[in-house]
């Protein structure tokens, strides 16, 4: 069974002091949602050109009984407020990248991130769907745009239709697959949501 700890090698390329670009005008926002232990720190620190902000803690025994730890039985930190991130996407416009906590003791932090974001990744595990279904009927009741990705860290191919079944996905939300410690796949997950709100706010035209 694989991980889904954060890895020191999952982390950032070595240019991760790189400077806010001169160019810079436009600043776009989004989150990175999710259940517990799906991967969404090791997504934003393989994203991230800067060194990232996480607000990762060691997990003790006193989470043992509130925190669900099924399937993720190797995790041995975990986020208690939100990780931070950057990405240039091109010669104007920056992406900052908020991933928030998955246990549901965290999720009213949920609603503050998602303001003002231009879209969320929902980020699943097949082997705990269950734990993106909030993310997603919260996204929903919000309006705010979104894409899923499924993290199979490279290990599993599960196939997507049926991932969409199981969640109820919408035929119009994308849902992409991505191995979250590839900074190439996370990056590719960002631009679809990307595309995705562009797609959205053209009325589907390009």
């Amino acid at each position: 069974m694989h991980s889904t700890t954060s890895d020191p090698q999952t982390s950032a390329p070595s240019a991760s002091d790189a400077p806010l670009p001169d160019t810079a005008e436009q600043a776009l926002k989004i989150a990175v949602v999710g259940g517990f232990g799906v991967g969404k720190t090791t997504l934003v620190r393989s994203v991230s050109e800067i060194r990232p902000l996480d607000t990762e803690e060691t997990m003790t025994r006193a989470g043992a009984g509130v925190d669900d730890l099924e399937g993720v039985e190797d995790k041995r930190t975990t986020t208690v407020a939100f990780d931070f991130g950057r990405i240039t996407l091109d010669a104007t416009s920056v992406l900052y990248v908020f991933g928030a906590p998955g246990q549901e003791r965290f999720w009213f932090l949920w609603d503050r991130l998602f303001s003002g974001s231009l879209g969320a990744v929902v980020l699943v595990d097949t082997r705990r769907l269950e734990d993106s279904w909030y993310a997603i009927d919260r996204l929903e009741a919000q309006g705010t745009p979104f894409v899923v990705a499924h993290n199979d860290f490279g290990e599993t191919e599960h196939d997507l239709d049926e991932i969409r079944s199981a969640l109820d996905l919408d035929p119009a939300v994308p849902l992409v697959r991505c191995d979250a410690r590839d900074r190439g796949s996370a990056k590719g997950v960002l631009i679809t949501l990307v595309e995705h709100v562009r797609t959205l706010l053209t009325g589907g035209s390009r």
